[in-house]
């Protein structure tokens, strides 16, 4: 469990960082900056297949409904709801409803036990603190409600095609479908204006978020996740805003106050807490599967 332990905060801090990185591309249209982001960790990751010799696998109808769902919730619905909820009220009500996704999470995961219940309790208060107490109106909560979706659906939605297609292919096969989801919503927002040639600054953002925030972050994420399943995962997304604010500290942007420093702290308890928790015993032994070799052919 400690590589998962690992990946898994390494990733969540990582999305963190984000903030610290968002004010160089602020000035650009969203929708397009969105889709330029994914299509440069697109052409990464499926760099990384080839490189890997991991060859193409042939999906079911319902697995590509899966991977089409986890691009348009998890990744390009997320966003636009993010931007939305944020330009309507202001980042700290969406950061909050975002800060109980590690509760929601651990009640995916079935019949959770007590001590990972109270150690998600714990992170969602932390995060809650961390981020800072939103305030806003009834539209950016809406909003804020369909990101805070859309994050439990990347999680959730590639349960089922990680032991498939691994960390990887799950994730050069969604940031790729996302790609032209986020065309199509950036033409009907904001026009034939939603693509410009960037500043220096806004370039040097975007290969930070495609390459660093998108293509380490997902892969390292989606490594964690069969590992330690969703209700451990999930407590270290409590660690999104812990990255926001180290990175603001690190950049010069922000320095912490003490209810920022306050929350990190119970961020950390809270995961302590629930990693203690026992897991689940697993099912017993059934026959063993017959691999599907056919699957494996280009």
């Amino acid at each position: 469990m400690g590589k998962g332990v690992v990946s898994a905060a390494s990733a969540m801090f990582l999305v963190g960082t984000l903030a610290g990185v968002s004010g160089l591309v602020k000035d650009y249209p969203v929708y397009g900056g969105q889709a330029v982001r994914y299509l440069l960790a697109a052409v990464v990751l499926l760099v990384m297949t080839r490189a890997m010799g991991l060859r193409f696998v042939r999906l079911t109808p319902r697995e590509w409904g899966l991977l089409g769902a986890l691009s348009l919730t998890g990744l390009a619905l997320f966003n636009v709801c993010v931007t939305e909820s944020a330009g309507a009220a202001g980042p700290a009500l969406v950061g909050t409803v975002l800060g109980a996704v590690p509760l929601a999470l651990a009640l995916a995961g079935g019949r959770p036990a007590p001590r990972l219940l109270a150690g998600a309790g714990v992170v969602v208060a932390g995060a809650t603190l961390a981020t800072g107490l939103g305030s806003g109106n009834l539209h950016g909560l809406l909003w804020a409600l369909g990101a805070f979706a859309g994050e439990i659906a990347f999680s959730l939605l590639a349960l089922p095609l990680l032991p498939k297609l691994g960390a990887v292919r799950v994730s050069a096969y969604s940031t790729a479908l996302a790609v032209p989801l986020l065309t199509v919503i950036g033409m009907v927002r904001e026009g034939t204006g939603m693509l410009r040639v960037p500043t220096v600054a806004e370039a040097a953002g975007f290969a930070y978020l495609a390459f660093v925030v998108t293509v380490v972050a997902f892969f390292l994420w989606y490594t964690a996740l069969p590992q330690l399943g969703p209700g451990r995962a999930g407590l270290f997304a409590g660690l999104i805003p812990v990255g926001a604010i180290a990175t603001g500290a690190v950049l010069g942007i922000a320095t912490p106050s003490g209810y920022d420093l306050l929350g990190a702290g119970l961020v950390v308890c809270g995961i302590l807490v629930g990693l203690t928790a026992r897991r689940p015993a697993p099912p017993a032994p059934g026959p063993v599967p017959v691999p599907d070799l056919a699957a494996e052919r280009t």
